[in-house]
């Protein structure tokens, strides 16, 4: 690994928020929330305006209204946010040879050897010009030798701005912050570190590296490298998907089978339906299940490569039967399929017919046209809001799939 790379991490600022904003100016200035709208739902982004009132991202939302009761809050739209995100990522693309997208609203771009032809600031400051005027959308980078400075430089560039760290400058820019900055710092860590009267990175910097390891075993190797400004691990191109999921997280704890076998079955419906649009299979299937004690348990299974709901939906049906506990109160249920690989639905020379390939046609092709719920199968009635969203075009997580206000 060469010490004179150009890493370059942008990050959308407040990215559903702004684009909420682009598509509502009244929302401009105002304190605005976006998440899951009931009481065990979770801010996924707020505004700076809600900021100052003690939100953050992955607050529960209850407690965000309590602290900022005349918040605005919305459902969200994914469908919305990727199509902003899908415009960031072409403009990235078409500017630079070599880019991760590590979340829907965050990059790094690795310009190494870029400063002979153009100038890695200048060029990192022309594709954020580009992307604030060609999407509205305010956007901060860092720039530095390594991913974890950049990152951290980033947060400190915001709102809407950049800074540059040079080469042998990372530990004199690190050393005020807190240590909490530092990438995989988070809550428990921190505290733990608070109490050893560890808050400044600076303090991290100057303890041995075996003490790190001896206190918070090999994590505590990696914050020391972080701290002072070491990081080798490299830009990974962006490349597609190997799994999809979807989950449903109850207002109330349910015991209700029907209303349980429904909405399984409408997720793995709405998710064949997915594999079948990107024209995918999978050839293996997990089911999760939560109960109200929070114990959580998963049950997988290998099948034959497949798109079609009468090969997948029952072998999702037979992990909740093998997983299920009736005395149990349900929090949460998910589907997962993962082995993904190109192609289309394979026919079965034994049990398909040409009947069953034109009626997957057919209700792929109303779902297209009308929407993913235009058709869905009786047993899947009770389901309400399946997630309407595309995984292999890059959309954003079915948490914020249905706008609501």
């Amino acid at each position: 690994m060469r010490n004179d790379r150009s890493i370059v991490h942008m990050d959308l600022d407040t990215f559903f928020v702004s684009c909420e904003r682009l598509l509502d100016t009244r929302l401009v200035g105002k304190p605005v929330l976006i998440g899951g709208t009931s009481d065990r739902g979770v801010v996924a982004s707020c505004s700076y305006e809600a900021r100052k009132f003690g939100i953050h991202s992955a607050m529960p939302m209850r407690m965000a209204k309590q602290l900022c009761p005349e918040a605005i809050v919305l459902r969200g739209n994914s469908g919305i946010y990727t199509k902003f995100s899908n415009a960031v990522t072409e403009i990235i693309k078409e500017s630079v040879p070599l880019y991760e997208k590590s979340s829907i609203d965050e990059f790094y771009i690795d310009l190494t050897g870029m400063d002979k032809f153009f100038g890695c600031l200048q060029l990192a400051s022309e594709i954020r010009s580009r992307i604030i005027k060609e999407t509205g959308l305010p956007i901060s980078f860092g720039l530095s030798a390594n991913k974890t400075v950049s990152k951290i430089a980033t947060g400190e560039a915001k709102p809407n701005n950049q800074i540059q760290i040079l080469q042998g400058n990372e530990k004199t820019f690190l050393s005020p912050l807190s240590v909490k900055k530092i990438p995989m710092v988070g809550d428990v860590t921190y505290k733990a570190m608070c109490d050893l009267g560890i808050k400044q990175i600076e303090t991290i910097q100057k303890m041995p590296m075996e003490m790190m390891f001896k206190v918070f075993g090999k994590n505590g190797i990696t914050i020391w490298k972080k701290a002072n400004g070491i990081d080798n691990s490299p830009v990974i191109q962006y490349r597609e998907r190997k799994s999809i999921s979807t989950e449903r997280t109850f207002d109330k704890d349910t015991t209700d089978v029907a209303k349980l076998k429904s909405i399984i079955s409408a997720m793995a419906e709405n998710l064949a339906y997915q594999l079948r649009r990107g024209n995918k299979l999978t050839a293996c299937i997990t089911f999760k299940i939560r109960y109200s004690d929070f114990q959580t348990y998963t049950q997988q299974k290998r099948i034959p490569y497949s798109a079609a709901d009468h090969h997948i939906i029952p072998v999702v049906m037979e992990l909740y039967n093998k997983l299920y506990q009736r005395r149990l109160l349900v929090r949460l249920i998910g589907v997962k399929f993962s082995h993904l690989v190109e192609g289309g639905h394979q026919i079965d020379l034994f049990e398909d017919d040409d009947k069953a390939i034109r009626l997957y046609q057919a209700l792929d092709n109303m779902r297209e046209r009308y929407g993913d719920r235009a058709v869905v199968r009786a047993s899947g009635m009770e389901a309400k809001s399946i997630s309407r969203w595309n995984p292999f075009n890059g959309d954003a997580p079915p948490l914020l799939a249905n706008r609501r206000r």
